[in-house]
């Protein structure tokens, strides 16, 4: 009779720590998705990057004179680049200019890295 009533004691009490961990477990999930969802909210875009610019000179030779946003800007410009295939096969940062990039660039060949400086001269 002793061991029925061990058993019956030690049962209830796995059954309360079970559903003590399903609480647990319960309130984590609930916590979880209003962390992320703060984080969601707190990034807003930049707009500077979607006002429209109006390209001049050598730039609007190669992309249009329409007015359109810079990041609009830099894809047809690398639209233009992997089009003509103007990559440096050796070094792809490098973009090796053609006839209507010269004169954007000032030069032979520019990194990728000065594009935005080159572009945004030519900006207004």
């Amino acid at each position: 009779m002793a061991t029925a009533k061990k058993a019956k004691k030690s049962a209830k009490k796995s059954a309360k720590k079970s559903s003590a961990k399903k609480a647990m477990k319960k309130v984590a999930k609930k916590a979880a998705p209003r962390k992320a969802a703060k984080k969601k909210s707190a990034r807003k875009p930049n707009a500077a990057f979607m006002k429209p610019l109006m390209p001049t000179g050598p730039l609007a030779a190669i992309i249009g004179s329409t007015p359109m946003p810079r990041t609009e800007v830099t894809s047809k410009i690398w639209q233009y680049i992997k089009k003509n295939k103007l990559q440096d096969p050796v070094n792809r940062r490098n973009i090796n200019a053609d006839d209507k990039l010269r004169p954007l660039f000032g030069k032979a060949q520019a990194t990728m890295f000065e594009l935005t400086k080159y572009v945004s001269k030519h900006l207004k």
